[in-house]
């Protein structure tokens, strides 16, 4: 095990923009090496400690001691305003920002709903959405062709409407406002499509509560009936929280899967001819690319020592996914692409009591896209450049805002 060395003074400012689009930004490797527990400047202003290997990140993760509770002092919420973050820190906590037992109760009604055996039930109607999107790329005559649009974002997009019960008739306005969520749009319209979709989770509970269906609303209703404790903002909440946690970033893996497995065709051609490789590919993947980087903070709640580093209490600290699935102690040659390597052990979904609660279900979503394109387009093919598609570097997500593909 290397010696932790922490340091009070870096030149890192969050958020950083990947200059690279398959490479964490250079200043994460000098820092992993030479002070991989280290303050950083947030350009809200303030500082906070910057995790950056495998070992101090699991460690920090599966700490008490370092809460999600975004009402804290200290809570490192660099992408916001001073407005926004009051606003947030004035509203009750979603699940993410709960800590013990209050997590545990919240999490524990939703969790049985992405196990493995009942998102097995869910597996033919995503293979009949992906089949679905396929059919209309093969049937343009159009070359190139946006996958994002044409694929990436709307098949997790009716996913989630399967998982929660949204009617299919209403798909058309939610697949609309969740891309324009994430879209190249102004801050305008994405704020506005915010406030309908959260009108629309509203009114879709308000439906269920009088007629609760067999989908994850409708048992959670259920459920809550039977208790006599009905919690209509909560269950909007939730239902928000499923729709924005795992649409853009599945979205986003979808897209940068395709980019990553179409400039390693060597890799590409290991899951053509054997995908029962491709469970190992999708982890692979996650690992290289770990879309959200910086999503794992934290503020300590009393004083803490990590890696023979002293946080005291109040002190905010980012966990840098990213950085800790580059770990070369963790991960050998991190920079090569290997999709028989056998990553699961990274952490692009968290680790410890905030682990993704959708993991299984993006796996299985991300396991039939790859399966399902490469089989029945075999000779897909960037139509630009890697290096010159418009990748998304904001505080949140990285991924790929088009991705024109043809064949």
């Amino acid at each position: 095990m290397m010696d932790s060395v922490a340091s009070e003074h870096t030149d890192l400012e969050l958020p950083v923009e990947r200059g690279c689009p398959f490479a964490p930004p250079a200043a994460y490797e000098r820092l992993r090496e030479q002070a991989p527990i280290s303050k950083i400047r947030l350009t809200s202003g303030g500082e906070a400690w910057w995790v950056s290997r495998q070992e101090e990140a699991r460690a920090v993760l599966a700490d008490p001691r370092f809460s999600s509770d975004r009402r804290n002092d200290g809570f490192p919420l660099f992408n916001l305003d001073a407005a926004t973050l009051q606003q947030q820190r004035s509203q009750p906590p979603v699940m993410i920002g709960m800590d013990g037992a209050e997590h545990s109760a919240a999490r524990r009604p939703v969790i049985g709903e992405f196990t493995v055996k009942r998102l097995a039930a869910l597996r033919p109607r995503i293979q009949d959405i992906v089949d679905h999107f396929i059919d209309d790329l093969l049937a343009t005559d159009q070359h190139p062709v946006d996958l994002v649009q044409a694929l990436s974002l709307p098949v997790p997009s009716l996913v989630i409407c399967e998982l929660l019960g949204v009617p299919y008739s209403d798909h058309d306005f939610f697949q609309s406002r969740t891309t324009m969520m994430v879209s190249l749009t102004s801050l305008e319209d994405r704020r506005r499509a915010f406030t309908e979709l959260r009108a629309y989770f509203d009114d879709l509970v308000t439906h269920k509560e009088s007629e609760p269906g067999d989908d994850l609303l409708g048992r959670q209703i259920a459920r809550q009936g039977q208790e006599g404790a009905l919690d209509h903002t909560g269950l909007v909440s939730l239902a928000f929280l499923l729709l924005t946690a795992g649409h853009e970033t599945t979205a986003n893996m979808i897209s940068l899967g395709v980019v990553g497995l179409l400039t390693h065709p060597e890799q590409l051609a290991l899951i053509k001819a054997d995908p029962d490789k491709t469970p190992t590919a999708v982890e692979e993947l996650l690992r290289y690319f770990t879309i959200t980087d910086t999503v794992t903070t934290r503020v300590t709640t009393e004083d803490v020592e990590i890696g023979g580093v002293s946080i005291k209490a109040g002190e905010g600290v980012i966990v840098s996914t990213l950085s800790a699935n580059w770990d070369p102690a963790a991960f050998r040659d991190p920079a090569e692409l290997d999709v028989e390597r056998g990553a699961r052990h990274h952490l692009a979904f968290g680790f410890g009591p905030h682990q993704c609660l959708g993991q299984n279900l993006a796996r299985m979503e991300l396991q039939i896209v790859f399966d399902t394109l490469f089989r029945r387009i075999p000779t897909l093919r960037l139509a630009a450049p890697a290096e010159d598609l418009p990748f998304k570097n904001d505080a949140v997500v990285y991924g790929v805002h088009e991705l024109p593909v043809t064949w």
